[in-house]
C-alpha cells in the first residue's frame, strides 16, 4: 500500500479506510504479511473446531440454524449446514467461546474471529478459492485494526468490546473485498456495519461475549451482501455526526492514518498460548518463571502481588471465579494456577471442578491485583513471598513475533492439541497443512470438508 492510498487529505475516515482496504491484493502483500495471515486462518479453524462442541455453540446450532432448513454453508466441526448468515454467527461464536484465538492491541480485540467466518461462509457460497480468501482475510483485518487506531483507548475503555463493534467492519469489509464491490457499495457496507456494531465488556466471563464475534460475522457478512444489493446507509459512519467514531469513543476521527501508511498490522497479530483472556498471560508467564527457577512449592507461598497497568482490571478482575469460563478472566485464579504449576494451555484446565477446587482458591486468596500506571497493558510484574524471601518476575506478551518459523510450528501444535479432541489427528494434519496453504486451495469447500467430525 502506498502512502497515498492510506491517507488522503481530501478524504473522510471512512474512504481513508476503504482505500486502503480495496487496494489490497495478494501479490503486493510482503510475505512476512501474508504468512501471518496463513496463521490466522490456521489458529481461527482450530479455536473454531475446539468450540464446536461447547453449550453455546449447541444452543446456537440448536434454537437458529435447528429450522432454517438450509444447506449454503457449513459449520466448522460440525454435520450440521446453516444459511450463509447463520454460520457466520455459529462459527464466529464457536472460535471465540474458549477464548483461545488470536489478538491485536492496536485493535484492542480479537481479529480474527469476525473476519475469517464471514469470509468462510460467503466464499463457500459464491465459488471463492484459496487466494482470494486470504487476500479479503487481509483487508478486514487491516480495516478494523486501522479503525482500532482512530477510535483510540476511549473506545475500548467505556466498555465496548472491539471484537464485536470493530470486528463487524472488519468482516464487512473482507466480504465486500471478496465480493469485489465499487466504492460506493464499499460505503454502503461499512455504513451498514457501524449502524449494526455491538458488543459490551459487561458480558465477558458469559456466553455473550463469544456472540459478540459471531454478530460481528454475520452481520458484516449481511451488511457486504445487502449493500451489493443496491441497501443504503450513511457512506460516512465514522466521522459523520453521531457517527461511530462520536458514539462510540467521543472522537471526532480527525486522526491521520499516515503512520501506517506501507505497513501491513497483520503482521502485528499475536496469538494465544494459553486458554484464557490475554491480559492474564503476562502473570501467567511471569508466575511460571518464579516456579520454575525457584522450584517454589505452592503451600509456602504466603503472599503475591500481580502488578498491571490499571485498564486491565476492567477486564480480567473478576475475584472470585466460580465457573471455568469466569476463571479465563480472572487474574487471581489464572496466576494461582500458573504458581500451582497448572497447564493454562489446556482446555481441560478452565472447567468449573478446577477453578473452586480448595488448594487453587486457597492460593488465589492470597493473590492481590494492584493497578500500577507504570505498566503497559501486556506488561505484569508478579513478586511472591515465600518462607521470608521476595520474589519477583516480569513479562510482556504484547511483542509480535519474529521468528515466523517457530511461530508456524508453535501454532501447528496448538491446532493439533485443540482439535484432536473433535476430529481424528490425520483429519487435523491435513486441514492444518491445507490452512497454510490456502494460497493454492480451489474453494473454501476444500477447507470447511476436513473440519468436520470424524
Amino acid at each position: 500500500m502506498s502512502k497515498s492510498q492510506t491517507a488522503q487529505s481530501n478524504s473522510g475516515a471512512t474512504l481513508t479506510l476503504i482505500n486502503a482496504a480495496r487496494a489490497i491484493n495478494w501479490d503486493g502483500v510482503p510475505a512476512d504479511a501474508r504468512e501471518v495471515a496463513r496463521h490466522c486462518l490456521l489458529d481461527c479453524l482450530g479455536t473454531a473446531i475446539a468450540g464446536s462442541r461447547e453449550p453455546l455453540t449447541e444452543i446456537l446450532v440448536r434454537e437458529v440454524v435447528g429450522g432454517e432448513g438450509s444447506s449454503q454453508a457449513g459449520l466448522i466441526g460440525r454435520s450440521e449446514r446453516a444459511a450463509r448468515l447463520s454460520a457466520a454467527l455459529v462459527n464466529g461464536a464457536s472460535a471465540h467461546a474458549l477464548d483461545y484465538d488470536d489478538t491485536h492491541m492496536t485493535m484492542m480485540g480479537h481479529p480474527s474471529v469476525p473476519v475469517i467466518p464471514a469470509v468462510l461462509a460467503l466464499a463457500e457460497t459464491e465459488g471463492a478459492g484459496g487466494r482470494a480468501i486470504l487476500e479479503a482475510i487481509v483487508a478486514g483485518i487491516e480495516l478494523e485494526c486501522r479503525l482500532g487506531a482512530i477510535m483510540g483507548g476511549a473506545h475500548y475503555a467505556v466498555g465496548f468490546h472491539s471484537t464485536g463493534t470493530l470486528g463487524t467492519f472488519g468482516a464487512a469489509a473482507a466480504c465486500a473485498h471478496l465480493l469485489q464491490l465499487d466504492e460506493s457499495q464499499w460505503r454502503n457496507a461499512l455504513g451498514l456495519a457501524g449502524t449494526q456494531a455491538a458488543g459490551l465488556k459487561s458480558g465477558f466471563g458469559t456466553m455473550a461475549k463469544p456472540l459478540h464475534a459471531g454478530r460481528a460475522a454475520s452481520n458484516g457478512l449481511l451488511s457486504a451482501l445487502a449493500a451489493r444489493g443496491g441497501f443504503t446507509a450513511n457512506p460516512e459512519i465514522v466521522e459523520t455526526k453521531q457517527g461511530f467514531a462520536a458514539t462510540h469513543s467521543g472522537k471526532s476521527a480527525r486522526e491521520t492514518l499516515d503512520q501506517f501508511a506501507g505497513r501491513f498490522l497483520i503482521r502485528d497479530t499475536l496469538f494465544k498460548y494459553h486458554a484464557s483472556c490475554y491480559l492474564t498471560h503476562a502473570p501467567i508467564q511471569a508466575a511460571r518463571w518464579i516456579r520454575a527457577e525457584h522450584r517454589i512449592d505452592p503451600a509456602s507461598i504466603s503472599s503475591v502481588e500481580v502488578h498491571v497497568e490499571p485498564g486491565a482490571l476492567n477486564v480480567c478482575n473478576i475475584q472470585e471465579p466460580r465457573t471455568g469460563l469466569e476463571g479465563k478472566f480472572s487474574l487471581r485464579a489464572t496466576t494461582a494456577m500458573a504458581l500451582s504449576g497448572i497447564d493454562t494451555s489446556s482446555l481441560d484446565t478452565f472447567t468449573d471442578a478446577q477453578v473452586t477446587d480448595a488448594r487453587l482458591v486457597a492460593l488465589r486468596d492470597r493473590v492481590k491485583i494492584v493497578p500500577d500506571q507504570n505498566l503497559g497493558g501486556t506488561h505484569a510484574e508478579v513478586i511472591v513471598e515465600s518462607r521470608g524471601q521476595r520474589l519477583r518476575a516480569e513479562a510482556d506478551s504484547g511483542v509480535p513475533a519474529v521468528n515466523l518459523a517457530a511461530q508456524r510450528d508453535s501454532l501447528i501444535r496448538k491446532f493439533i492439541a485443540i482439535t484432536t479432541r473433535v476430529i481424528a489427528r490425520k483429519h487435523a494434519e491435513r486441514l492444518a497443512e491445507a490452512a497454510l496453504h490456502a494460497d493454492e486451495i480451489n474453494s473454501a469447500s476444500e477447507l470447511l470438508s476436513l473440519t468436520r467430525a470424524i
